[in-house]
């Protein structure tokens, strides 16, 4: 009798909440005019009229968060105006126009160092370029906030404000990075009316500074709250839990208190450290000006530059000042891999108006370059580092000064579902003291001079060839630990995806039980045949409904097992790893 109770109670509370859900639809459709989507075109205006006053290209980068948001985006702004102007940019780009952008471009290009090979990769090219050379406006959703370069545009648009301020800080920084021309425009929807939008907007913006300054966030800001899924979900607790403003804003104090003391955590230790591992002059040496910034390049792609200009002597004419090369004469054997004389230019730079090639890892040449390096037989050889001569402080490579050793550098792929490269130093100076990996990395960013060979002992060999074992045996661990991770929530993710819909399922199961039983009673109770009849006829659909329901149950634990196998099978392939070595060089290092 309880339980049957209990079943009313449930189907009364389930009856209550479809009509609840369907008087929110009854609105929804109601509303023939979107404010929101109305605002936008006044945004729009007066953000590109900014642009001319900042006689900066008609280019405006809207980011949603949805591909529905998008869509509905891209036929609004049609209708008033910007017909033809328009790139979407989502995850897949399925579309028929993104489609035709994509065959234009590879027509386009065809033969030349532009594709890259990868669909994906030369699907979100095409859209770039045409966003570049035809269109003034890009609808992005969260996949355009990741890996595109976008600086040829000045104005951002935060249709949909995430509350995570490092995915903020990724959509502003696809405009706003190195190559910029101008001061990029942020413009920011905001509901005033609704008081945790305004909280969430003040902390975003005062907290966090995203919209100020000439970077941004700080990365001592940013990374004091350590994870922004871990904000996003501080944010969310309070849009679930608090209902009145005097709630709201306890709710928001409390939050922003513990912020305050993350970051002025992290801002102390970041000063700690500076003083700690920099002279006095750190700080002239950080104070940058623009044009300075400009210019600078990432660890990696000084490391291709370097490697470039020296396989490339005698064939190329470099100018280190636009970090830009010409080259004169092809290489013998390169023209079969599609190289060509020209301009080079690192894809990070400044451009100047002349034409170039984009020169950067994956690129044709820089593959040869990079393959022909390490397949070179090199032997042992004594390298002086001129540290005294580098004119900035290294701290890691100042405590080696007029310090000798041994070093090796050796190449680990583990190879399984993916593959890894890791390149592992192994180094010790004369007193057997262990070097470590950061340290070998800043040592050779340091420029030096080449010696006569040497002949490496046996007993530093082994040392070295220990050092590199113990460091490969290291990485295998890590990965296999990734991969363990990998499996544990895989695993839970199926496992609660398989609670859910049983529940579901078993919830709809006795809701048609409790149907029927009422339609049955119903029909006892009938005074005429008709109607008897016809209550019997729904009975009997609903107890075949319900025994889909039920066969359905079986089918989801097919498939629910049939997911852990694959899930097994995908793990076990992990397991099965390939680990490949190949040693590329020895030196007798010297520190001067």
């Amino acid at each position: 009798m309880e339980e049957n109770i209990e079943d009313k109670l449930r189907v009364q509370l389930l009856r209550a909440e479809i009509e609840e859900l369907e008087a929110y639809r009854h609105l929804a459709v109601s509303i023939t005019e979107n404010a929101k989507g109305q605002a936008l075109l006044v945004a729009l205006e007066k953000g590109f009229d900014k642009l001319a006053a900042l006689n900066a290209a008609r280019k405006a980068v809207i980011f949603t968060e949805s591909r529905r948001t998008q869509a509905y985006l891209k036929r609004h702004l049609e209708e008033h105006g910007y017909k033809g102007q328009i790139v979407l940019f989502n995850a897949s780009n399925a579309d028929p126009e993104s489609q035709q952008v994509y065959k234009e471009w590879y027509d386009r290009h065809k033969g030349s160092d532009e594709i890259s090979g990868s669909r994906t990769a030369d699907l979100r090219s095409a859209l770039v370029e045409h966003f570049h050379d035809h269109a003034s406006i890009l609808i992005a959703t969260e996949s355009g906030a990741e890996g595109i370069n976008l600086q040829f545009a000045a104005l951002v648009v935060n249709y949909d404000l995430p509350w995570n301020p490092q995915r903020i800080e990724q959509r502003i920084g696809r405009c706003h990075r190195y190559g910029q021309k101008h001061d990029v425009v942020v413009i920011n929807f905001l509901n005033r009316k609704n008081a945790a939008d305004v909280r969430v907007f003040q902390l975003l913006s005062e907290k966090f500074r995203l919209f100020h300054g000439v970077f941004g966030a700080s990365d001592e800001v940013l990374g004091a709250i350590e994870s922004g899924v871990d904000f996003e979900r501080k944010i969310a607790e309070i849009y679930q839990n608090c209902r009145t403003a005097p709630q709201i804003e306890e709710a928001f104090n409390t939050l922003q208190r513990e912020l305050d003391e993350q970051i002025a955590a992290r801002f102390a230790d970041t000063r700690q450290k500076l003083l700690e591992h920099f002279d006095e002059e750190v700080h002239e040496r950080l104070r940058l000006n623009r044009e300075q910034t400009l210019r600078q390049i990432n660890r990696l792609e000084e490391w291709l530059w370097n490697l470039t200009r020296h396989e490339l002597q005698g064939y190329a004419n470099f100018r280190p000042d636009q970090y830009a090369f010409h080259l004169e004469t092809v290489p013998e054997g390169l023209t079969e891999d599609g190289v060509r004389r020209g301009r080079y230019q690192l894809l990070t730079r400044v451009e100047d108006g002349e034409p170039s090639f984009y020169y950067r890892l994956g690129h044709p040449l820089a593959e040869v370059l990079i393959g022909q390096s390490k397949s070179r037989q090199v032997a042992p050889r004594e390298v002086t580092f001129l540290y005294s001569q580098h004119g900035t402080v290294v701290s890691v490579v100042r405590t080696l000064a007029e310090q000798t050793g041994w070093l090796s550098l050796t190449q680990v792929s583990i190879e399984a579902l993916d593959t890894e490269d890791h390149l592992i130093f192994a180094a010790f100076t004369d007193d057997e003291a262990s070097v470590d990996q950061e340290t070998c990395e800043r040592l050779f960013t340091i420029a030096g001079t080449v010696g006569t060979e040497v002949e490496v002992l046996p007993e530093w060999r082994e040392r070295l060839a220990t050092a590199t074992e113990t460091a490969t045996n290291a990485i295998i661990e890590e990965v296999a630990a990734r991969n363990n991770n990998y499996f544990e929530q895989e695993l839970e993710k199926v496992d609660k995806w398989a609670e859910d819909l049983k529940e579901s399922l078993e919830i709809t199961l006795k809701e048609l039980d409790a149907q029927i039983k009422a339609l049955k009673k119903e029909a006892r109770l009938a005074a005429d045949l008709q109607t008897k009849v016809d209550l019997r006829r729904k009975v009997s659909e609903l107890e075949k409904q319900r025994h889909r329901k039920r066969r359905d149950i079986f089918d989801a634990q097919d498939e629910i097992e049939s997911r852990k196998e694959g899930l097994i099978a995908e793990v076990e392939a992990r397991l099965k790893q390939k680990v490949t070595k190949s040693h590329l060089f020895t030196i007798r290092w010297i520190v001067r």
